[in-house]
């Protein structure tokens, strides 16, 4: 009984701040072992985990949150599938923003126990003695040891950290990210879903906030596409693989202008803009779009700063995805200023492009070529200074 007492604070017999700064770390490591092996290595194969390091990641993340790998790649992958449609095992759109941010580990577990979803989008993941005999076997058994553990160490406090370790994963993935990340925040692609970034709160989430850039790439092992977003995730990938302990596969970097004058766009160059086509039609807006309706405003005597800052946010949605509100003020503009219509349709026409059938790609190129020269001949100066641009566009090669 004394050995208790005496004991109550642990073994560690640590200090008010330093429990704090171990929970905040503990939480920290689990998030990293999230977005590094279960999303970015696993769920989307932007990056190669050392095996000491991807084995480091498995036995907490079992001991942390109790979910198989297949489990949440599986579900991961299904949100890709159906983002925001029937069969999305977690949309604001089908559930209710309330639901996803107050329940969303429900949901997940729920999907978890679909045998035809591990089935369909878990393949690929770790199959070997300890995935089947240990972490998918026995996944509560982990966050026993956990419990335990945290008891042992951290005596009475450990009560209150082993809580904060196990709720702010469900809160912060299956919550935040999920839910918020779908419903609130700005957007800087136009993709065919709700998704939003979220900030500034990359140090509780590790980068998974930046949602709307992931939409757009999914396959990038880096989530960060503007100077001041900060994606954790990728500084600590980014430290791993100068250690050896990691290797980049897929980085989603703007294209790379190589030259100012090229006489006509080849295949090399077309794909270069079809692979980067959300930072083609993104530089569209802030190249085109945004300038040629401050233009015409302003031709107008009127203040164009805040409708062109409403445009922008807009426009960074699909149509149907607007309000009535922002639908019809949009259909004002477009009759009122002919230049800020015509290029909206050239913007339509190229996404059209990729999107459409085409039997060859000297079929695709035959296409782009045309929308090239009435771009060209349509006398509106930043749509020709856009045609250079995407000329001049070639892939990028992987950051050092």
């Amino acid at each position: 009984m004394n050995f208790l007492f005496e004991h109550y604070k642990g073994l560690l017999n640590l200090g008010f701040w330093q429990y704090v700064v171990v929970t905040v770390v503990w939480v920290h490591v689990t998030m990293i072992a999230i977005t590094l092996y279960f999303h970015r290595e696993q769920a989307h194969r932007a990056c190669d985990l050392h095996p000491a390091l991807r084995h480091f990641f498995r036995f907490w993340l079992w001991m942390n949150t109790g979910a198989p790998t297949k489990e949440w790649v599986a579900v991961h992958r299904k949100h890709h599938a159906f983002t925001e449609r029937e069969g999305d095992p977690h949309s604001p759109q089908v559930f209710g923003l309330k639901k996803v941010l107050l329940e969303g580990a429900e949901l997940y577990r729920a999907e978890a126990r679909n045998p035809e979803t591990l089935e369909k989008y878990g393949r690929g993941t770790p199959d070997d003695w300890l995935e089947r005999n240990v972490y998918g076997r026995f996944t509560y058994t982990g966050i026993a040891l956990l419990v335990i553990l945290d008891l042992v160490l951290f005596g009475v406090p450990g009560i209150i950290m082993v809580a904060v370790q196990l709720v702010a994963m469900p809160f912060a993935a299956a919550g935040v990210i999920n839910g918020l990340a779908h419903a609130k925040g700005y957007r800087n692609f136009a993709t065919d879903d709700t998704s939003t970034n979220l900030w500034p709160i990359a140090i509780f989430i590790a980068g998974e906030e930046l949602h709307n850039n992931h939409h757009a790439f999914p396959s990038s092992a880096k989530f960060s596409m503007r100077p001041w977003e900060i994606d954790l995730g990728w500084l600590h990938l980014k430290l791993f693989s100068w250690l050896g302990l990691a290797k980049i596969r897929r980085v989603a970097t703007p294209p790379v202008p190589v030259a100012t004058d090229a006489p006509t766009v080849d295949l090399e160059g077309l794909k270069a803009v079809i692979t980067n086509r959300m930072h083609v039609l993104r530089a569209y807006t802030q190249r085109v779009t945004l300038p040629v309706l401050r233009r015409e405003i302003e031709a107008l005597g009127e203040n164009a700063n805040g409708v062109v800052s409403a445009v922008r946010r807009w426009l960074s949605w699909q149509p149907h995805m607007l309000d009535a509100h922002a639908r019809e003020r949009l259909a004002e503009l477009r009759q009122r200023h002919p230049h800020f219509e015509k290029v909206l349709q050239f913007h339509a026409e190229l996404k059209a492009l990729w999107e459409g059938a085409h039997t060859s790609n000297e079929s695709l190129l035959a296409d782009f070529k045309e929308w090239c020269a009435r771009a060209e001949a349509s006398g509106i100066q930043c749509l020709q200074e856009f045609v250079a641009y995407v000329k001049s566009l070639r892939p990028s090669p992987l950051p050092a």
